[in-house]
């Protein structure tokens, strides 16, 4: 009974961002002082050659005297990506011809370099 009361009072409210292969778990937990905190945990699935797979997780915890400087941190951090690069995703992940388009190009480049004749001036 004890392990469960521990339990009860160490996660005090969750939330759960699901993002392709990874999942991101905020918690908000209580400290032996009976003080809340955030983790915010990040888990990654990876799949072996056999089917398998595994998870990777990383965790982060968040005390409230720091609440106010990471928000603030995050927020510039996250209103810089969006000024400069906008909402659109633009990584290879997300662009279904992304290798075939790079492979495309240098494909014509190198089409492009062979049209031309060699010349030797020696042979002038």
């Amino acid at each position: 009974m004890r392990e469960n009361e521990m339990l009860e009072k160490e996660e005090i409210f969750s939330k759960v961002l699901r993002a392709g292969r990874r999942t991101y778990f905020f918690d908000v937990r209580s400290t032996k002082a009976d003080d809340y905190y955030i983790t915010i945990t990040e888990s990654k699935k990876f799949t072996e050659e056999d089917g398998s797979f595994h998870f990777k997780k990383h965790k982060i915890y968040l005390y409230k005297e720091d609440f106010a400087a990471f928000r603030e941190i995050l927020d510039e951090m996250t209103d810089f990506v969006l000024d400069q690069k906008g909402e659109e995703v633009i990584s290879e992940r997300h662009q279904k011809d992304f290798k075939k388009e790079i492979y495309t190009n240098e494909l014509e480049e190198t089409k492009s370099t062979q049209s031309f004749t060699n010349i030797d001036f020696d042979d002038i």
